[in-house]
């Protein structure tokens, strides 16, 4: 049986982006090992998933950490074929430690090097261009029944709201109180998603409050749930749009969403609504794209 090698790390909207390239990539090799090199935070979300038979945690150690990079030596050598889908200047060093095994990524030398125009592309379409340069030549719709998990009683008709962000970008963030407006405009009950630290948010904002009361699969049950999902560039909303929920994504000028927006199952666009400060896009704006 041959062996292939998957990598990437996340974050989680870089994950869920990458959903079609792992389809493809398990598609295209039916019958051989499939093993990916993730970090832990991802490592239970994607065991779940079709397209593995093996996770390994990247400890991602430092370059003098020798009996780290032993370890990462011996998790990398012997497949057949490695996608990295990271292509991050860390994961384009494995080339040489895995011992420059056939490779599809950006590594100098790789036998299946992507294409300069990478940089301008949106991560879709980009791991799409890798992988076709590889030998891949469709991205399938991928199916995700296999992200679910049981979630606590909703109502039969609701929207989803994520205010959050990464707490070190908080300009990419929506304010709270614009997102109560919203709540206060809806004709259906709002549930608030996110981590626990944005519990805070969820309190200003009202609604039914679920931030962080759900893991990867109770999330994606609540978004499946959804009639629509509002919120800021987080994972959360790539996930909303990946299992197809009717999707406004809210960014500001710290995000290119030619490059890194949301995407539906088909490669479709969701609304996106810009502004260079989310303080100054106005709430009406917001209701005005509701479907």
């Amino acid at each position: 049986m041959s062996r292939v090698l998957v990598i990437r790390h996340g974050a989680l909207g870089d994950i869920v982006l990458s959903f079609p390239a792992m389809a493809a990539i398990r598609a295209q090799h039916p019958d051989a090992e499939i093993t990916l090199l993730t970090t832990r935070l991802y490592a239970p979300l994607l065991a779940a998933s079709p397209w593995f038979d093996r996770i390994a945690v990247d400890i991602r150690p430092d370059w003098w950490d020798f009996s780290g990079l032993l370890r990462l030596h011996r998790q990398l050598r012997g497949f057949a074929m490695v996608y990295d889908l990271q292509t991050s200047g860390r994961s384009t060093r494995y080339f040489t430690l895995a011992g420059r095994p056939p490779w599809s990524g950006t590594a100098p030398g790789c036998a299946f090097p992507d294409a300069p125009n990478r940089a301008t592309l949106h991560t879709r379409e980009r791991l799409e261009q890798q992988l076709r340069l590889a030998g891949i030549r469709h991205l399938p719709v991928p199916d995700l029944s296999w992200l679910a998990a049981p979630v606590p009683d909703l109502p039969r008709h609701y929207a989803v709201l994520v205010p959050g962000a990464a707490p070190h970008r908080p300009e990419k963030r929506f304010p709270a109180e614009k997102f109560r407006e919203i709540v206060a405009a809806l004709d259906m009950p709002a549930v608030v998603v996110g981590t626990a630290g944005e519990t805070p948010l969820a309190k200003t904002i009202g609604g039914i409050d679920l931030t962080g009361r759900t893991d990867f699969a109770q999330l994606a049950s609540v978004l499946r749930g959804a009639a629509l999902a509002i919120g800021n560039d987080t994972g959360p909303m790539h996930l909303a749009a990946a299992l197809g929920v009717p999707c406004i994504s809210l960014f500001s000028a710290a995000s290119a969403p030619a490059l890194t927006a949301p995407r539906y199952p088909d490669g479709g666009w969701p609304v996106i609504l810009r502004a260079p400060n989310l303080r100054d896009l106005p709430v009406a704006q917001v209701l005005a794209a509701l479907p």
